[in-house]
């Protein structure tokens, strides 16, 4: 099986890509959806006055605004950066499945991609930090340091620069007679 062109793994994997692309779409309109509505009820506490949320030891937690709509922004943006991840490894796909690896905005989509990634990291590390500020005493999720998806950052723009120097290769390629 080839690995690239028309019926080619890489155009079985641009399709996947594309319905993953349309469904991160939906739960983006889904989740924005819900965010909107949250921040509107957010301005009127007593629809939440049923609602009791809890720490840890017990306390009824007075701020249930901010509980609701934090997370929901939270999950909004991190769907929003996840599609344009898919967004430009689909773009990426489809230059692999037309035989042309080394097209040169393969380049640009591959730093988007690692800059996507370094910021759902940051973005991480902000959400826990927010997290415990906000809820003291709560019970501590793992929030430390991740090499695995710091590492995931260096490769992606480790492969930029390859796509980089390929690209380069190829115009030489292209004017030599």
């Amino acid at each position: 099986m080839r690995a690239l062109g028309p019926g080619s793994v890489s155009s079985f994997l641009k399709t996947i890509l594309d319905v993953v692309y349309v469904a991160l779409w939906i739960g983006l309109g889904v989740l924005a959806l819900i965010t909107l509505l949250a921040v509107l009820l957010s301005f009127n506490p007593e629809i939440l006055s049923d609602v009791v949320f809890r720490s840890a030891n017990g306390e009824e937690i007075s701020n249930r605004g901010i509980l609701v709509v934090g997370p929901l922004i939270a999950w909004t943006l991190y769907v929003a950066a996840v599609l344009v991840i898919v967004e430009r490894v689909r773009k990426i796909f489809t230059t692999l499945t037309a035989g042309d690896p080394f097209h040169p905005d393969n380049v640009t989509r591959l730093r988007v991609i690692g800059l996507m990634l370094a910021g759902l990291e940051l973005g991480r590390y902000a959400f826990w930090g927010l997290s415990a500020w906000l809820l003291p005493g709560q019970q501590e999720i793992d929030s430390g340091f991740s090499l695995t998806a710091w590492f995931s950052v260096l490769v992606v723009f480790v492969l930029a620069e390859v796509f980089r120097e390929g690209a380069r290769l190829r115009r030489e390629a292209e004017l030599t007679i």
